[in-house]
């Protein structure tokens, strides 16, 4: 009985409705606060006059409620039947309809809400009728409903509620924006979230589209957060506009993001909320920085175990850090209790993937993108599974449909440029992963890349200059660091090439140590910059322990064929005609990144590196091509005849490509 006075009591003022729908001005259905108030006042003041009963409509109203709020939706379906029936006033019509709606009987709420004019008439009326054309995908007519352009976009239109509620014209210019996304008009679907938070900046729905699906690029998101009306907010305009900040894009204004993440968490207690930690681990998966990003991941699931937003970051450390065993149960896990859900197919075709089972990793993503079609992590998950078994075509179509559902991300352009770039596009990849570049400038990865294409360019100095850019992003990350094996290798190339061999020596070192040793194309690479110099023996040593790493290894079989020749007649007739004709064969991108499984990281989506070099992206064709063309230094038709077969060998697959000769072990 207390807790019905203290919700359901009638306001003394008959002109506060309690059973007006949401959105309207005297709604007071939701502020329990001011009905308690009013209680309070009333029995503090036994002289006033005694209130106005009940009347039978109102009764029922009260029972349907409560029934409502319990779920008991037989109870409330059957006496908001018998409310309408005595009232025929729409905003019961609203309520019955509300019934069906949440019982997902979606025809016939659309049904009861185009029965009379007067009820079409209604603004709620028509919201709900226009959700319930949503989802049952209708979106032809939702739009119809909806109207296709905003009628509240006129910066004139202050009208605010009072009972703290969101405006339903924001809400219908979110259903707006659903259409469009849904129909694949993303840039008519931005402009509708977009002005859907300007009408009221408590549609944080609109703003979660804009923010995870990375609608607007990260300087039109700080942008857009300064144009925000946070006077709507009321006495929270400082409290929202914090956590909106904290929402935004981490590729910039990386102090401002921290700054805000301070003052929540020391003068509005938040530092164990879930979503501020969650954009802390935005903040790190960005950075690249799997293991702490793992660490916050985990902290978040302990709290809420089936967080759907955190999951695609969570996920992606684990494929990139190797937790194969956590990413089998979650999936389990999750295929239990959410079996509809296309997060838990990503989860279930990540797993696959973590264990080189291509075919059916591909089922998994292809059935959460037929679940979620704008699920830009499913696409991308899906496209791997073409880049990782060669079919350059597949994978450019299905990551361009995901650069379209992630426009302000940088990793599907990173992703079309890998493969242009496996392609030997060079400047169609240098388009990309410019536009790439534009986006985040603090990729490992993609510097790498951006050094592979200046290096087959020949312009070493710029090729220097991005993977010394990119040791610096990576230099104090706490991911494993055989993830930038392939950055030192790469920077010891350039340095052969370059004539520095001694440097290209450092690096090389490096290299094997961060991979303990246990990498045969570091050894070969070793081992033709000792040939090089003239150091027969020491070259037979590295080559030597790299056949014993890998015995099948033709690259170092024919190095080391060569050395022993060299050594045996102590001549270097073949080492400058070497060292062009391999230079290209060495030359390795990092591995392939499955970042982005991701909104973000995605933000993405959305950090992850392969374990498997198959997936990588060092110009897997770029080896046949480059060794088929003539040599500027061919001093005897011997020496000519040893090199055609060697191009020959390659041409047929005989000896390894990129990915072979510049592979990165896995944990």
């Amino acid at each position: 009985m207390e807790r019905r006075q203290n919700i359901f009591i009638t306001p003394p003022n008959p002109q506060n409705n309690l059973f007006e729908s949401p959105g309207s001005l005297l709604s007071l259905f939701y502020n329990t606060e001011n009905v308690s108030g009013n209680l309070r006042n009333n029995a503090a003041a036994p002289d006033q006059p005694a209130q106005e009963p009940l009347s039978r409509a109102e009764k029922l109203r009260l029972w349907r409620h409560d029934a409502l709020l319990q779920h008991h939706y037989e109870t409330a379906e059957y006496i908001g039947d018998k409310v309408l029936s005595l009232t025929n006033d729409p905003n019961d019509a609203f309520w019955l309809a509300q019934v069906y709606f949440n019982r997902e009987n979606y025809v016939r709420a659309h049904q009861l809400l185009t029965s009379k004019p007067e009820f079409e008439q209604s603004l709620s009326c028509r919201y709900l009728c226009a959700y319930s054309l949503i989802r049952l995908e209708q979106w032809d007519e939702a739009l119809d409903l909806l109207g296709e352009t905003n009628p509240f976009k006129d910066n004139n239109y202050k009208v605010r509620n009072t009972d703290g509620g969101i405006r339903l014209e924001a809400s219908m210019c979110y259903l707006r924006g659903l259409v469009f996304a849904s129909q694949n008009n993303f840039e008519r679907a931005k402009e509708a979230y977009k002005e859907a938070v300007i009408v009221d900046v408590k549609c944080y729905e609109a703003f979660n589209e804009l923010v995870s699906n990375s609608f607007l690029s990260p300087s039109e998101q700080w942008s857009f957060i300064n144009q925000l009306n946070y006077a709507d907010a009321d006495d929270n305009d400082e409290l929202i506009k914090l956590l909106y900040t904290s929402r935004l894009s981490k590729y910039m204004n990386v102090s401002k993001f921290t700054e805000a993440e301070s003052i929540l968490r020391d003068e509005y207690r938040l530092g164990g909320n879930t979503d501020l930690l969650q954009s802390r681990a935005d903040y790190l998966y960005v950075q690249c920085n799997f293991d702490e990003c793992l660490n916050v991941c985990e902290l978040i699931l302990d709290k809420d175990p089936f967080n759907f937003s955190l999951l695609p970051n969570y996920l992606s450390c684990l494929y990139e850090l190797g937790g194969r065993n956590k990413l089998f149960l979650k999936a389990h896990q999750l295929a239990e209790t959410h079996p509809t859900n296309p997060l838990t197919w990503l989860a279930i075709g990540i797993y696959y993937l973590s264990i080189n089972k291509v075919i059916e990793a591909r089922k998994y993503f292809s059935k959460a993108t037929m679940l979620n079609p704008n699920s830009g992590q499913a696409w991308i998950g899906f496209a791997h599974t073409f880049a990782m078994e060669g079919e350059h075509e597949q994978a450019i179509s299905a990551y361009a449909f995901a650069a379209r559902l992630f426009p302000g991300t940088h990793i599907p352009n990173l992703f079309l440029g890998m493969q242009h770039l496996q392609m030997n596009n060079v400047s169609l990849a240098e388009e990309y992963l410019l536009a790439s570049y534009q986006i985040c400038n603090t990729d490992p990865v993609l510097l790498n890349e951006l050094g592979v294409i200046n290096y087959h360019k020949n312009s070493l100095q710029t090729a220097e200059a991005f993977f010394q850019e990119a040791l610096g992003a990576a230099k104090y990350l706490n991911s494993d660091s055989k993830t930038w094996i392939s950055v030192h290798l790469n920077l010891g190339h350039v340095y052969r090439r370059a004539n520095q061999p001694y440097k290209a020596l450092d690096c090389f070192t490096q290299a094997l140590k961060l991979s303990h040793r246990n990498n045969s194309n570091i050894l070969s690479s070793i081992g033709l910059v000792h040939l090089k110099l003239g150091n027969q023996d020491d070259a037979i040593i590295a080559l030597h322990d790299a056949l014993a790493i890998t015995p099948s290894d033709p690259v170092a079989s024919d190095l080391l064929k060569r050395a022993l020749e060299l050594n045996k007649s102590n001549s270097s007739i073949f080492l400058l005609e070497m060292d062009s004709k391999l230079s290209d064969v060495l030359i390795s991108s990092t591995r392939f990144k499955m970042k982005e499984f991701g909104r973000r990281k995605s933000q993405h989506l959305m950090d992850i590196t392969t374990t498997n070099n198959k997936f990588a992206t060092p110009l897997g064709n770029k080896t046949r091509n480059v060794l088929e063309r003539p040599s500027r230094s061919r001093t005897n038709s011997a020496q000519e005849t040893d090199l055609d077969a060697l191009a020959a060998d390659l041409k047929r697959g005989e000896i390894s490509s990129d990915e072979e000769v510049m592979e990165i072990e896995s944990d």
